[in-house]
């Protein structure tokens, strides 16, 4: 009956939209500033890496790249614990995105050493064949410095003239670099969600030469981009003469080594298909 009174059912509808708009969109902002969702490991940006959040802005990356690790288990399995407001108190403006042609980034900083990063931005598909990313090699210029300060003044974070000083000679690419390894680097996510082995590990393909070929390929898939093709070593070290205990390799694959950069394959591989790349490891130092 009351869509037959139309003054009274705009107002109601009116009032509908109101009520909801202000429980969704106003009512936060009332905790949005709590203290108590403050990270007190989160500190300011470097001018290092203002500079590469600038750069990272100019070039569009937040297009196809988002920085908010959603609570639904599809992103916290692939990207570890979802994001706190906390993370992003100094980020004006925010970066979360909605989009996501390319992987989220808010858990990127410390994930891969900074040559790693450098050899993905001069050519993506080095490290991940699969890659749809352009190339930004171009961005190995020299950094324009001449606003650093303004900027670190205009946004109160803290700095010195020997970290002013410190830009003389960096390039864009340094910049961005600096930028990545800072994403999500502050919280420490990245060892409480750490992949742990417990339990004996014992190779069950040892002496197996049928997994050769499997292995052979999982390395190329997954390791040859830091290790190179032959083993030789390129981002990562050299693992031609790897000396070690199988189930030393397998924690190593496993769970990364987060001080070395090397990131953890557990979730990735699984223990099977990790066991076979360590079996292929082993084969090729016992030539």
């Amino acid at each position: 009956m009351i869509e037959k009174k139309p003054i009274i059912f705009l107002l109601l509808a009116t009032a509908t939209i109101l009520v909801g708009t202000i429980i969704t969109m106003v009512l936060p902002f009332r905790w949005i500033n709590d203290p108590k969702l403050a990270i007190a490991s989160v500190k300011p940006y470097t001018p290092l890496q203002l500079e590469g959040r600038d750069i990272y802005i100019r070039e569009g990356c937040n297009n196809c790249h988002t920085q908010t690790v959603r609570p639904l288990l599809s992103d916290t399995e692939r990207y570890g614990e979802y994001s706190k407001s906390g993370e992003f108190v100094y980020d004006q403006p925010f970066l979360w995105g909605s989009r996501r042609n390319g992987p989220d980034l808010a858990r990127i900083g410390g994930k891969y050493p900074d040559a790693w990063h450098v050899k993905h931005m001069k050519d993506p598909r080095a490290m991940v064949p699969r890659s749809n990313m352009p190339s930004y090699a171009f961005l190995d210029r020299p950094l324009d410095t001449s606003l650093t300060e303004k900027k670190m003044k205009a946004l109160k974070f803290p700095y010195t003239q020997a970290d002013i000083d410190a830009l003389k000679g960096k390039t864009e690419l340094d910049a961005m670099v600096a930028y990545m390894q800072k994403v999500g680097n502050d919280i420490p996510w990245r060892k409480t969600g750490k992949a742990e082995v417990l339990g004996e590990l014992k190779n069950p393909f040892q002496d197996n030469l049928s997994v050769l070929p499997e292995g052979q390929k999982l390395y190329a898939e997954h390791c040859a981009q830091c290790h190179g093709l032959e083993l030789k070593g390129e981002v990562g070290p050299d693992l031609r003469d790897m000396d070690k205990p199988d189930s030393k390799v397998f924690a190593t694959i496993y769970s990364g080594i987060t001080e070395g950069g090397m990131p953890a394959f557990g979730d990735t591989l699984g223990k099977e298909r990790t066991w076979k790349l360590v079996t292929y490891l082993k084969s090729v130092h016992r030539k």
